[in-house]
C-alpha cells in the first residue's frame, strides 16, 4: 500500500492528523492553503487534489465530513477491486469511518487509526463485522485466485451456508467463520506447485499462499523448517522499488532547463517541492503528476517525505531551481539517507539531474567574470554561524578568487552583506566589478554591473546572486553596444 494522503481543510485538524500519521507510521499531512499552516504540504483545490490521490491509487485519509469525500469522488467510482482505500475522520477525532477500498484493505486501516485516536472504528462491512475477517482482502503472504466468485460465495456464507477448510491458514482459523466437516462450500489454501489441482467456482474460494512470504502459517503449510526470519526486500517481493529523481529546473526560464530534466518531470507520478519551484514547472504537469508542496525551510523533511514517496513505488521528482547539488536539494536527500537510513530505501532508483545554477546564468548574462578560478559563499547564517562564513570570505578574498554570494539578505537578515563588504575591500579594490543579477529568468529580470565600493542592502534580496570580481576582473565595453565582464583565463 502507498503512503496514504492525511488531507485536512482548516488548522484545527492539525492534531488529530498527526496522530494518526504517528499511529500509523506513514502519510503526509495536506492542508488548505491559507487555512493551514502545520501541513506538511499545501493544495489550492480540493476536489482537484482528492480526485488525483484516488486515481493514482493513494489511500486517501480525510478529516472531515464523509459526505464531502463522498460527493467529490463520486463520478470516479467504477471497479472496486481497484479503488485504494477511503477514509473519514471526525475533525477532533471521534469517529473513524472507512467508506471505500475493503478489497485493499481500508478495514485494517481505519483499526489502526482508531487505535491512534484510542476510539473504536466504524466499521459497516457485514462479512467483516459477523466473521471477523475479510475473504475479499486476505492479510500479507495470501492471494485470492477467483475474486470474482467471493460475492456469490460471501451472499451464501451470510444466508447461513457452512465452509470447509483444506490446508491451513492462522487468519482463517482465528476468525469466527462457520466452518463444518460437511459444509457445502470450501476454502482452500495453495501453493504454486499444486494450484492446478483446484478448481476454482463459486462454491470454492482458493488462496495462494506466496512463495515469498515468510510466515508461521508457511512454515506449517510445507512442514518444513525455514532460515532465521528477516525483513522481505523490495526486491524479493518482485514489486517496483521506486525512483528518486533530484533535479534541477535552472534559474527560471523554461529554455534553460535540460531535456534529460524535462523527460523525468513528464514521466514522473509526483512531484515534490518548494511552491515557488513547482509553480515554475507547472506547464509540464499532466493531470495525473501529483504535486506535493512545502515551504522552503524543511529541507530534510522534504527530502525524507520525498524518499518515502519513492519507496511506496511512486517515480518520484524532487524539484530545486538552479543546479540541485548547489545550495539544494540533493545535499539533503543524502543527509537524510545516511542519518536514517530507513530499510524500505535500500534498493531506492536514486538519480540527481543537473541544472544551470544561478551563478552560471549570472555569469553569462555579462560575459564571463568566472572565467578563472572561484567560489560559492552563502551569506544565510541559518546553517552554519556568521564567523565561519566571515572567515570563508576573507580567505577566499586573500586567494584572490572570484566570488559568488547566494542568499544575501532576507527579510529578516540584512546585515551580513555590509560585513561581507567590510571584508572584501580589506583585500579588493573599491572598483573592483561585481554583478548583481535578481530573479535570472524569471519574469522582471534585472541584471546591474556595478563597483564593490556602490554595493548596499538595497541591491539585492533572496532572489539575488552577486558576483564579486577578483583583482583581474575587467568591464570592457563593445563599441556602443554592450558592457562585458570578464576575468581572464592567464593572471
Amino acid at each position: 500500500m502507498k503512503p496514504p494522503a492525511i488531507i485536512i481543510l482548516t488548522e484545527t485538524s492539525i492534531k488529530v492528523a498527526r496522530k494518526i500519521q504517528e499511529g500509523i507510521g506513514s502519510g503526509m499531512i495536506y492542508g488548505l492553503i491559507n487555512r493551514t499552516q502545520s501541513a506538511d504540504f499545501t493544495y489550492t483545490n480540493f476536489g482537484e487534489t482528492v480526485r488525483q490521490f484516488y486515481q493514482t491509487g493513494t489511500p486517501i485519509i480525510g478529516v472531515c465530513a464523509a459526505g464531502i469525500l463522498i460527493r467529490t469522488i463520486a463520478p470516479l467510482l467504477i471497479n472496486k477491486n481497484t479503488e485504494p482505500p477511503v477514509l473519514a475522520i471526525a475533525e477532533d477525532g471521534s469517529a473513524v469511518v472507512p467508506l471505500l477500498g475493503g478489497l485493499q484493505g481500508v478495514n485494517d486501516l481505519a483499526r489502526q487509526i482508531a487505535i491512534a485516536l484510542q476510539i473504536s472504528p466504524g466499521i459497516t462491512t457485514s462479512g467483516e463485522i459477523r466473521f471477523k475477517t475479510t475473504l475479499l482482502s486476505p492479510p500479507a503472504g495470501y492471494q485470492l485466485v477467483n475474486p470474482d466468485d467471493a460475492k456469490t460465495f460471501i451472499s451464501d456464507l451470510l444466508a447461513g451456508e457452512t465452509v470447509k477448510l483444506i490446508g491451513k491458514a492462522d487468519w482463517l482459523e482465528n476468525s469466527q467463520l462457520p466452518f463444518s466437516a460437511e459444509g457445502k462450500l470450501t476454502i482452500e489454501i495453495r501453493d504454486h506447485n499444486n494450484l492446478e489441482l483446484v478448481k476454482p467456482s463459486l462454491n470454492c474460494l482458493v488462496y495462494l499462499l506466496d512463495q515469498g512470504n515468510s510466515t508461521e502459517e508457511k512454515k506449517d503449510f510445507y512442514q518444513t523448517t525455514i532460515g532465521e526470519e528477516s525483513p522481505i526486500s523490495q526486491l524479493e517481493t518482485g514489486l517496483n522499488p521506486g525512483k528518486l529523481a533530484i533535479v534541477g529546473t535552472g534559474p527560471g526560464a523554461a529554455r534553460w532547463m535540460s531535456p534529460e530534466v524535462r523527460e523525468v518531470l513528464e514521466t514522473a507520478t509526483d512531484w515534490v517541492g518548494y511552491k515557488t519551484y513547482l509553480d515554475l514547472v507547472e506547464s509540464l504537469r499532466k493531470p495525473e503528476i501529483i504535486r506535493h508542496e512545502s515551504d522552503n525551510r524543511v529541507e530534510l523533511d522534504r527530502a525524507e517525505i520525498a524518499l518515502d514517496l519513492a519507496s511506496g513505488g511512486a517515480s518520484v521528482v524532487l524539484v530545486s531551481s538552479g543546479d540541485p547539488g548547489i545550495y539544494a536539494m540533493a545535499s539533503a536527500v543524502f543527509e537524510v539517507l545516511e542519518k536514517k537510513a530507513k530499510p524500505e530505501w535500500e534498493n531506492l532508483d536514486i538519480q540527481v539531474c543537473p541544472g544551470i545554477s544561478a551563478m552560471q546564468a549570472a555569469a553569462a548574462s555579462v560575459g564571463a567574470p568566472l572565467g578563472h578560478d572561484f567560489c560559492a559563499i552563502s551569506l544565510s547564517d541559518i546553517l552554519k554561524s556568521w564567523e565561519t562564513i566571515a572567515g570563508r570570505i576573507e580567505l577566499a578574498a586573500k586567494a584572490d578568487l572570484a566570488i559568488a554570494f547566494y542568499n544575501p539578505v532576507s527579510k529578516d537578515r540584512t546585515w551580513q552583506l555590509s560585513q561581507a563588504k567590510e571584508i572584501l575591500l580589506k583585500w579588493r579594490s573599491p572598483q573592483t566589478p561585481i554583478i548583481l543579477a535578481h530573479n535570472l529568468g524569471r519574469k522582471g529580470q534585472t541584471v546591474t554591473i556595478k563597483f564593490l565600493a556602490e554595493l548596499t542592502v538595497e541591491d539585492a534580496d533572496m532572489r539575488t546572486v552577486i558576483l564579486i570580481g577578483s583583482s583581474k576582473t575587467r568591464i570592457i565595453q563593445q563599441g556602443d553596444k554592450k558592457q562585458w565582464v570578464y576575468t581572464p583565463r592567464h593572471y
